[in-house]
């Protein structure tokens, strides 16, 4: 009988690289689909394993709850606020840092993206404490403001590294053949920045839907969805209904995030071609 040759030190390690995959995977997305499983148990507070039945009655429950509608309905419009925000803020500071050397460029570039660095406690704080130096009343506005800190850094990101990978070689080929500055922006810089925008405006939008510390902070009596299943959590009568919600609220932010993937990667795989 022919000995079956040991295993290669390369083979184990792949095996090793692909255990290790999976269990960081699992780590990830067990809790997630769990939140799932218990969105449709027959069970109102108490939770067992397995359940001990599954319905679909929650979904319109929570569907029609008023108080998750005004909370929803408050989150997608500072979402929707603090992306265009974003999307203006962002573009033009991409652009000024790419395009021109100024003393203290560096330190500013480091400044746009550090909102995203900090803890958002952090964040929430300073925010908290500007907003009452200046004596503004913590309401929608400074909800947005807030959200508008961190969703800046994404659009940046994304505009600035594409201004990078662009370069000026075609803007200047523009200007050269007679095309003014509003031209070249429609039909040189905007088509190539679109992907971009797009990719750091959903990206942006995700972040603030989700966004819990920092809202905190700055939204005074008003509750944004992910505020309102906090809540929600310390009534656990209230834990089906909870659960369908925190459900829609992934289903929410994944598929935009999953597009923005896909941009990007399908831009990349553009450039690569040319």
């Amino acid at each position: 009988m022919p000995s079956k040759s040991p295993a290669q030190p390369g083979e184990r390690a792949s095996w090793i690289l692909k255990i290790s995959a999976i269990a960081a995977l699992l780590f990830l997305h067990i809790p997630m689909w769990l939140i799932f499983l218990y969105s449709f148990t027959t069970e109102e507070s108490a939770y067992s394993f397995p359940p001990p039945g599954l319905t679909l009655k929650w979904i319109p429950q929570a569907i029609a709850t008023p108080a998750m509608q005004d909370a929803l309905f408050l989150t997608l419009k500072v979402a929707a606020l603090a992306t265009i925000t974003a999307l203006i803020l962002g573009t033009l500071a991409a652009a000024a840092v790419y395009r021109y050397e100024f003393f203290g460029k560096e330190a500013i570039s480091f400044m746009l993206v550090l909102p995203l660095a900090l803890p958002g406690i952090v964040t929430g704080i300073a925010m908290r404490s500007a907003i009452g130096l200046m004596t503004i009343p913590f309401s929608f506005w400074t909800i947005v403001i807030g959200h508008a800190t961190f969703c800046v850094v994404v659009v940046y990101n994304n505009v600035l590294a594409r201004f990078r990978r662009t370069g000026g070689t075609m803007v200047e080929a523009s200007m050269d053949l007679g095309a003014n500055s509003f031209q070249t922006f429609l039909h040189i810089i905007l088509p190539n920045m679109a992907s971009a925008l797009l990719a750091g405006a959903i990206l942006a939008f995700s972040l603030s839907f989700d966004e819990v510390i920092v809202t905190t902070f700055t939204a005074g009596n008003q509750q944004t969805l992910p505020i309102w299943i906090f809540s929600q959590m310390l009534k656990p009568r209230n834990r089906p209904i909870t659960n369908v919600t925190a459900m829609l609220v992934v289903l929410i932010t994944a598929i935009p995030i999953l597009i923005a993937q896909r941009i990007v990667a399908s831009s990349h795989d553009t450039e690569g071609n040319k």
